[in-house]
């Protein structure tokens, strides 16, 4: 491939602040940055139409028609001035086929509009043949003044179309001459042009562009993270670490004290999870499983393997519920002592937990935030497990994982991760993957209740109480509100107990958390039968002999956290139900997302779909930890690009690791246009 010289730093020009752009002070570049997210040129550049003004044909005043964007020629043959201060000017105009009206509310243009004057005149028409304030009137005799194609750019208030198109002219004229990154034969089987010509076809079009250059320039940055994302897999590789060989002896024991068999998917992600202890490099992988998928006790086999190792392992959960319920767990099946380190472990006992865990004498520990604190000071940690990683800020996790100078890291997650997310947000990582349910779990039934049949749901809760069940009811807000009718806990709480008396209890966010554990406390011992709560059950509730859940307003919920909480229940032998209760007045779209969640109880087909529906900014809480957005790419929209790109960087990487090839060197300045949160430093701790 032929590559030209290129100027040390050629964007240089591109990342200079907004301000350097001619025309562009203080004030306005404040209001350019709020709409283009960034203050520099280059974020200007990205800042890509929604849409384009087509004003190349010529219309006859005849032919026109209320709602169309028109351009004419036209004569002006009459001034009509304001009769008052409320009223507009009118300019009569004429082509020869008709009159029309130009209709200006405040300033009007004189020097360009005077009795005679020859013009072009752009805008949209409304009734009866009119312009009101016309985008653009140019000299009939320049119409190279007139925009022919026009983009339309997300604006915000106080920044108009016009504010843009100057400085977007300089800004792309500021473009230095690039060498290509991408093959030729790409190029050619696409029908792309080059980056700064599709950058050009989209912000300064002589005619309205189709979908190559956005997708030349989505597939610029997709590349761009994806050779970013291989990189630093690549150095995780060769970090040196040490090999955990383990005996087996402590994973047998904890094996029998199971007593079921693991799952096939439980098997492959322990054997993957063995290949790295064993490796002679530091462990940095994703396991990822379903709701009740069986993640803890991998987790637990893996932390016992360091163990057996001679080392420490620790397992950090964002909050202490779920630390304790993953104490209770590991305590029942670990052959060796588990320790909780929490904010509420004070005086002897912490004191006490602390030297063990100096000494080495405590090998296993469960616990919060303050498993990082500077206090806390291990004898040798091995190997670093991280709960619902998404919880946490990238500082807490770096402070773990550099609690051990060696330490394997081993993240989890309960919330099934979109294919899409895992290869532009998590592709640094090794990834393990968990389907289906333990051995003896039966299939939820999930069935679709309206509103309307409240009456006989609670009818229907009574027969199971009667049984012997135990029942969660969850609500989306915890007083009632004025602004949105919805049943709030407290409120449902009430009606509760009028029917079924003190069997009901009630957990929310906004209770003292003393009371909100002992209401949690009571329903595990079968103290209360009916629990109302919001979404604080959503995890760390591990409650066997729950088998039915009640979701109220269903439809307010996401998917994911619908399939969340369903997944409370199903957690013993026994049938277990969820009733997804929604407002009687639901769009069809609602009630179809509704129906795919009773149809299936695959956490990844659901999240998926969630993704698609919602998008992924939210979803695992990536805009909280700073991943940046995309300014050019969708990748939902551009999967094909996508997994296009993975492919791609994985093959150049192989060919070329150091990216010293000519298209090695070009692919760096690509990697310079489209800089990634992505540090080594950053996925040390996971």
């Amino acid at each position: 491939m032929q590559c030209q010289p290129v100027d040390p730093d050629p964007f240089a020009p591109l990342f200079a602040p907004l301000t350097s752009l001619r025309g562009v002070a203080e004030t306005l570049a404040r209001l350019m940055a709020r709409a283009i997210g960034g203050d520099r040129v280059l974020d200007l550049l990205f800042h890509l139409p929604e849409s384009y003004l087509d004003r190349r044909a010529r219309l006859p005043l005849a032919d026109l028609r209320p709602g169309m964007l028109a351009t004419v020629a036209v004569e002006v043959v009459r001034i009509e001035a304001p009769s008052g201060r409320r009223q507009p000017t009118k300019i009569t105009v004429t082509d020869g086929s008709g009159f029309a009206e130009l209709v200006f509310f405040n300033r009007f243009p004189a020097a360009r509009l005077g009795i005679g004057a020859q013009v072009l005149v752009s805008g949209k028409v409304t009734e009866p043949r009119q312009i009101v304030h016309p985008d653009h009137i140019v000299p009939a005799d320049r119409p190279a003044l007139l925009p022919a194609v026009e983009p339309v750019w997300p604006l915000t208030a106080g920044l108009f179309a016009w504010h843009l198109r100057r400085p977007m002219a300089e800004a792309l004229a500021r473009l230095p001459a690039l060498p290509e990154w991408h093959d030729a034969a790409l190029l050619a089987r696409e029908h792309w042009a080059g980056f700064v010509e599709s950058l050009t076809a989209l912000q300064a079009p002589t005619e309205p562009p189709d979908e190559r250059p956005r997708r030349r320039l989505a597939y610029d940055e997709l590349l761009a993270g994806q050779v970013a994302l291989a990189m630093v897999r690549r150095r995780n590789r060769l970090r040196p670490g040490r090999a955990l060989p383990g005996t087996g002896h402590l994973r047998a024991e904890a094996l029998r004290r199971f007593g079921y068999t693991l799952t096939p998917s439980q098997v492959g992600a322990l054997a993957e999870i063995d290949a790295d202890l064993a490796a002679p490099h530091r462990m940095l992988r994703l396991l990822q499983g379903d709701v009740g998928a069986g993640k803890t006790v991998v987790a637990l086999l893996a932390m016992l393997r360091a163990v057996e190792s001679g080392a420490q392992a620790a397992m950090m959960a964002p909050t202490e519920l779920l630390a304790r319920q993953h104490l209770r767990t590991l305590q029942r099946l670990s052959p060796v002592p588990v320790a909780l380190l929490t904010g509420s472990v004070t005086g002897k006992a912490r004191a006490a937990l602390l030297a063990g865990l100096a000494d080495g004498s405590l090998p296993l520990v469960v616990g919060t935030h303050a498993l990082f604190q500077d206090k806390v000071v291990w004898h040798d940690l091995g190997l670093a497990v991280i709960d619902e990683q998404h919880r946490f800020g990238v500082e807490e996790r770096l402070k773990l994982g550099g609690k051990g100078a060696q330490a394997d890291v081993l993240v989890m997650t309960a919330t099934p991760i979109p294919r899409t997310v895992l290869l532009t947000q998590w592709g640094e990582m090794e990834v393990s993957r968990l389907a289906g349910k333990p051995t003896g779990r039966l299939p939820i039934r999930t069935t679709l209740h309206s509103l309307s049949t409240l009456p006989d749901v609670i009818d229907g809760i009574a027969r199971k109480l009667a049984d012997g069940a135990r029942v969660y009811w969850v609500c989306p807000l915890v007083t009632e509100s004025e602004l949105v009718d919805l049943a709030a806990a407290e409120a449902r709480y009430a009606s509760l107990r009028d029917r079924f008396g003190d069997s009901v209890g009630l957990a929310h966010g906004q209770q003292d958390s003393a009371v909100r554990e002992a209401a949690l406390a009571d329903f595990a011992a079968g103290r209360i039968r009916i629990l109302v709560a919001t979404t604080v059950i959503e995890v760390g509730v591990d409650v066997p002999e729950a088998t039915v859940m009640v979701i109220e307003h269903a439809d307010r919920f996401g998917l994911a956290q619908l399939h969340q909480l369903r997944g409370r229940v199903g957690r013993g032998q026994d049938q277990s139900f969820c009733l997804l209760v929604y407002d009687d007045g639901i769009f069809d779209t609602a009630k179809r997302r509704l129906t795919l969640l009773r149809d299936t109880e695959d956490g990844f087909v659901i999240a998926d779909e969630d993704y698609r529906l919602r998008g992924g900014g939210e979803l695992l809480g990536t805009r909280q930890s700073g991943t940046p957005g995309w300014k050019l790419a969708d990748p939902e929209r551009d999967d094909g690009l996508l997994r296009m790109a993975a492919r791609d960087a994985a093959v150049l990487l192989d060919r070329d690791p150091k990216l010293q090839t000519p298209r090695g060197a070009a692919v760096r300045l690509l990697l310079k246009l489209f800089p990634r949160s992505i540090s080594s430093r950053n996925l040390r701790s996971g």
